[in-house]
């Protein structure tokens, strides 16, 4: 039951915020408070949830190291979306047209913050936590990434394959970053920075939600199996091939701390130590 009743604690949360969200728009000052206020309560009530449905504090969102973490991780999500652009632009998919809007990029560091938190706890907090301690890392790893990426599909402009290629990033490298440090901070991080790199930076379209008006006004052209087409850069081949290599270096770090659970060895969800990366 803790399964339920955590999930349900969290998709309240998103729920209402996201509504917040909804009836802010436009408003970019509005939707920064109302996206940070979302993240905020977010934690707040998972952290709550866990420790009543599983007698333990809660370590993956303790408060120490959190700066830290979501520093780290929001440097790793603009440097891997960063370089997905870089790539397109030195192919010529990609134009920078002038400047974009400053006060639109902070409408969308609270809209990015909130959705990066409460898809972040529900995804590797709530499912692959728990599922993880009793299948093992890679079973959970999988089918949590494949759930990730069918969520995903009721996007506006979501196709198939756009939601393969979240599956695969979300799945790996977002999942890999929980397993490497064992706190939720990282890939908060690294989820947030990732998003806002794609909306409030580079005006890019995110998951298939529709054009943004980041700092820079921009454009993409070109296949669509190498721009991501009207699903945004996440589609794109470079992104899938830049998160998998990311993966690959956390869940080598995960390797290297024993943070891997072999399927064999069901310990309770939630005992490892919280650790930032070194």
């Amino acid at each position: 039951m803790r399964l339920v009743w955590q999930l349900l604690a969290v998709a309240a949360v998103a729920l209402v915020g996201g509504q917040g969200v909804a009836a802010v728009d436009g408003k970019p000052w509005l939707t920064l408070v109302v996206g940070l206020a979302t993240a905020v309560v977010a934690v707040l009530v998972y952290g709550w949830v866990v420790r009543r449905t599983e007698r333990r504090p809660s370590i993956e969102v303790a408060k120490e190291g959190a700066a830290a973490g979501i520093a780290w991780g929001t440097l790793v999500g603009v440097a891997v979306f960063g370089l997905l652009i870089l790539q397109l632009a030195t192919n010529g998919y990609f134009d920078v047209h002038g400047r974009g809007s400053a006060t639109g990029a902070a409408g969308l560091v609270g809209y990015m913050a909130a959705a990066a938190v409460t898809e972040e706890l529900l995804f590797r907090g709530v499912l692959f936590r728990i599922m993880e301690a009793r299948t093992g890392t890679w079973i959970a790893m999988i089918s949590t990434g494949l759930l990730f990426g069918a969520y995903h599909l009721a996007n506006p402009d979501a196709t198939l394959w756009g939601a393969a290629a979240v599956a695969v990033e979300a799945g790996g490298m977002l999942t890999a970053a929980y397993i490497a440090t064992r706190n939720l901070w990282v890939p908060i991080g690294v989820h947030f920075g990732w998003n806002f790199a794609a909306g409030g930076i580079f005006s890019t379209e995110v998951s298939g939600n529709g054009s943004t008006q980041g700092l820079l006004d921009s454009s993409t052209s070109g296949p669509a199996l190498i721009t991501g087409g009207d699903f945004g850069p996440e589609g794109s081949v470079y992104a899938v091939l830049f998160c998998l290599l990311t993966a690959l270096v956390f869940l080598w770090l995960a390797r290297r701390r024993g943070h891997l659970v072999p399927r064999h060895d069901r310990r309770p969800a939630g005992t490892d130590t919280a650790t930032l990366p070194r």
